[in-house]
């Protein structure tokens, strides 16, 4: 976006199953501080069980930053952060990770790239996006399909998820 642009709300999904969870999550909330134009919005951590091969229990978390940069240069910087993190980059789709940051939303923005879709397609899928999400939007409603959160999370596959009584802020 170009100058004169107004910064955009944006709402990214946090988590991480490797090392010293609590801190990668607290590295990554200060990262996404840094980039937003406006003070961030967190919601608390929650553990939650993994996906696919991954082994071990995620801290998951929902942050709402603002920016002016476009879809396709806020997903470089995120993936940038993961790499320069240590997150492998090869390793196989939802396996354990260091950190992991995805875009969950950006205001009313609709993109299907095969490299970057937005609203992320799994988001109405996940509790462990849609309970953190809840917490700090809990008007929420899906951009594309204008449903409510709480009807979303009615139809989302049920997991194992628990709020931490952990202040990461």
């Amino acid at each position: 976006m170009g100058a004169g642009v107004q910064p955009v709300f944006v709402w990214i999904a946090l988590g991480s199953n490797q090392g010293n969870r609590f801190k990668n999550m607290q590295d990554a909330r200060f990262f996404l501080n840094s980039i937003s134009e406006s003070p961030i919005s967190c919601s608390s951590l929650f553990e939650t069980a993994p996906l696919g091969p991954a082994d071990k229990p995620f801290y998951n978390a929902v942050i709402r930053l603002s920016t002016c940069e476009t879809p396709e240069s806020l997903l470089r910087l995120v993936k940038e952060y993961e790499r320069a993190y240590g997150r492998d980059m090869m390793a196989p789709r939802w396996s354990n990770r260091i950190i992991d940051l995805d875009i969950i939303a950006m205001e009313k923005v609709q993109i299907q790239l095969d490299w970057l879709q937005i609203p992320h397609k799994e988001y109405p899928k996940r509790q462990f996006v849609l309970v953190p999400l809840q917490e700090i939007e809990p008007k929420w409603s899906d951009p594309v399909s204008n449903m409510h959160i709480t009807e979303m999370l009615l139809h989302a596959p049920e997991g194992f998820i628990k709020k931490l009584p952990l202040s990461w802020t």
